[in-house]
């Protein structure tokens, strides 16, 4: 009997379920066991070529060779990763493999890695495909008990390819095109542009915002207070002037007041949805400070490293029926410090069931994020992951839980011709609010209206009660301009596709026509930081000079970010077999020549500042470096190192040292940063709080703390052709 070979996308994912399996016996770049091989992807293995390595003619960017409308793009073999596709190659095709299990992510992205590598290797080999939403052991033998035939994926893979290609097309058109009208080195993509579209018109919001001076005006009933309001107003407590106010004011100075409106009703608040990715990603930046990118990170090393949390790049905030004892067993082994919120979640020791937590119809590929059925160590967690992790469990607690229900009063009293508005709210199940947030709950934000119209408790008030006026408060403000963006209210515009939406239900019917896909909304915002077109301060988010100047000359066809939420709606169509592949490629294409056309004959002039990293062979690469001062190459020992978006490499023309920025990712290791380079190659190694990272004999390595030898993540430093 032959082999199965099952193909992971990461050497981490690998082991997991090699352990599982039954497969350990090591091999090159595969674990072997008597039924299975399994062996990993590094990531993508795979990629699109690029223009020049198709044709010669397209190493000199010009407008002669635009648009570039290949009918197929052929794919390559990432030269950093070589060997490992050469490994899996062989074992795929190797005459004693029977099949395949695609064991990649289970989403777009890794489908896609799946199939690239499956199409360059030239197997032909039947293939079944293992979905999975957590890393457990049990959720890893499930998941193998319940595998699926490939072919059930197809539109996933359709999808995620015609994503592929799309992003090529618009992307390598619109960049050259834009570069070569304007001189200076620009990148415009199908879901970076209209992002960037985003923040550019929230700059232009604020610089253009023109303050407007208002008072508001408090009258004293004694025992409660009101705020004066008229429908003649807008907003209706905004008396245009300081006069205005004062003219009120002595109108009712000494008068009294009668209440001609005191209503109470009772009110409940709802708990909160479980999390998705992008509604996580948006309290963590809230609550936490945590960048999208950092939340993703976070919450993936929690799913894979530690198997705490089940598979974060989800879209869906609901649960399958068949997921409710999974949930109570999972509450029942969370950690002792929410023992003490299970049994309000639980009530009767049963899941109360709603269609806010399940919904098998609202579960698309995955299922809300939630801490998985194992008992988790927090203290082998760094500090970001207890965080993190504490947000995910008292979110599941609290979706759970009763309503929060209580009294909203409201009372309007006239003094003569002028009425006075008084909110209050009394609580009287605090339901959900049992459970903050966080472990140390975030400091209360103060609400947006007049603190005199919030109220607790108010006395007890009826149609004809009269109240003495004995005194006002004038309070004199200016209307404030909105807010910059955050990666919170960036998250939350992508989602909807521009759209300033607040309403849950509303955001939820906007779900699959948002811009990109809650996995790849973080990179986006990281990528336009990169490129020059955004910077972050703190919190906030802000387009830069250069990205405003950007989205001034392109067409709103590619900045509008409607456009690219129908792109994104339609890629979900054809996934689920509703919209012919061939139809959207077609619009890409179209859209492609358009934005070559649109950048030769109609763009604007503008002046872009000139890119001190641009030089005429980086442009044709589609990049640019800076050197970094005070290093030495560690190959030739002449040169100095030198950053680009993806690598560090020597100066030296005839040397080609290269550390490679994400080489250690994979094992749990950091981004490679300038900073960590310089003091590498000063010290050989450094020590940080995640673990160790080295310089020895040609390789890096990064040693978790805790870890042994065989869990040392390598890397080929640098590399001599």
């Amino acid at each position: 009997m032959g082999k199965i070979v099952v193909l992971a996308e990461k050497p981490s994912v690998g082991r997991d379920i090699a352990r599982v399996i039954g497969c350990g016996t090591k091999g090159d770049g595969c674990l072997i066991g008597n039924e299975y091989i399994v062996t990993w992807a590094v990531g993508h293995l795979v990629t699109l070529a690029e223009p020049d390595e198709m044709d010669e003619k397209y190493k000199r960017w010009s407008f002669t060779t635009l648009p570039i409308l290949p009918e197929t793009i052929p794919l390559k073999v990432i030269p950093q990763t070589k060997s490992q596709f050469s490994i899996v190659k062989k074992l795929i095709n190797d005459k004693e493999t029977d099949s395949l299990i695609c064991a990649t992510d289970a989403g777009r992205e890794g489908e896609l890695i799946f199939r690239y590598i499956y199409e360059k290797a030239g197997c032909k080999k039947p293939f079944r495909r293992l979905w999975i939403s957590s890393m457990t052991d049990e959720a890893i033998r499930e998941g193998f008990r319940e595998i699926r035939e490939g072919k059930d994926y197809d539109g996933l893979y359709e999808s995620a390819r015609c994503r592929s290609r799309a992003d090529w097309l618009v992307g390598m058109n619109a960049s050259r095109a834009f570069t070569l009208k304007y001189d200076a080195l620009l990148s415009v993509g199908r879901v970076q542009t209209p992002t960037l579209a985003i923040l550019v018109k929230r700059r232009k919001e604020i610089e253009n915002f023109k303050p407007e001076g208002y008072c508001t005006l408090t009258a004293d009933f004694g025992d409660y207070r009101g705020t004066y309001f008229s429908e003649k107003l807008e907003p209706d407590t905004h008396l245009k002037t300081k006069a205005e106010a004062e003219a009120v004011a002595a109108a009712v100075k000494g008068g009294t007041g009668t209440v001609t409106q005191a209503e109470t009703v009772r009110k409940k608040e709802l708990p909160p949805q479980l999390y998705d990715l992008t509604s996580l990603q948006r309290d963590a930046n809230r609550m936490l400070g945590f960048t999208a990118d950092k939340t993703l990170k976070t919450a993936q090393s929690l799913y894979e490293t530690h198997k705490a949390l089940t598979y974060p790049r989800t879209d869906s905030r609901y649960l399958p029926p068949d997921m409710i004892p999974r949930v109570v067993q999972t509450m029942k082994l969370l950690p002792e410090k929410y023992q003490g919120f299970v049994a309000g979640a639980l009530p009767g020791g049963k899941l109360p069931v709603s269609k806010r937590t399940i919904d098998a119809s609202k579960v698309t590929d995955h299922h809300a994020i939630l801490p998985t059925a194992r008992r988790a160590d927090v203290s082998k967690f760094s500090e970001d992951e207890k965080n993190l992790y504490d947000m995910v469990a008292r979110r599941m607690l609290a979706a759970f839980y009763p309503a929060c229900e209580y009294d909203a009063t409201k009372v309007i009293t006239a003094v003569g011709e002028h009425t006075f508005r008084t909110s209050g709210r009394v609580t009287v199940v605090n339901g959900w609010h049992d459970v903050p947030p966080l472990e140390k709950p975030p400091k209360t934000r103060k609400s947006s209206k007049p603190e005199e119209e919030e109220e607790g408790q108010l006395p007890p008030l009826k149609a004809g009660d009269t109240r003495d006026v004995k005194g006002t408060k004038i309070k004199e403000d200016q209307t404030k301009p909105p807010a910059p963006h955050t990666d919170a209210s960036l998250l939350a515009a992508m989602e909807t596709a521009g759209k300033d939406l607040e309403d849950e239900e509303l955001v939820r019917l906007m779900k699959g026509s948002g811009i990109g896909t809650p996995a790849t909304r973080a990179a986006i915002i990281e990528r336009l930081i990169k490129v020059g077109y955004a910077s972050r301060r703190g919190k906030t988010l802000n387009a830069t000079d250069k990205g405003v100047m950007l989205i001034d000359v392109m067409p709103q066809e590619i900045a509008s970010p409607e456009t690219t939420g129908k792109w994104e709606l339609a890629l979900h169509e054809i996934t689920d077999g509703k919209q012919d592949a061939d139809r959207f490629m077609d619009g890409i294409r179209k859209m492609s020549a358009f934005l070559v056309e649109y950048a030769r004959d109609k763009a604007k002039p503008m002046a872009f500042p000139p890119d001190e990293r641009r030089k005429k062979a980086g442009a044709k690469r589609g990049g640019g470096s800076t050197v970094i001062e005070g290093t030495v190459c560690p190959v030739c020992g002449k040169g100095k190192m030198r950053e680009n978006s993806a690598a560090f490499g020597c100066t030296e023309a005839r040397c080609n040292c290269v550390i490679w920025k994400d080489c250690l990712t994979r094992g749990g290791g950091p981004v490679l940063t300038a900073k960590i380079v310089t003091m590498l190659l000063e010290k050989k190694e450094l020590k940080g709080s995640t673990g160790t990272v080295a310089l020895r004999d040609g390789k890096i390595l990064f040693v978790p703390n805790g870890k042994d030898a065989p869990s040392v993540s390598r890397a080929l430093v640098y590399e001599r052709k």
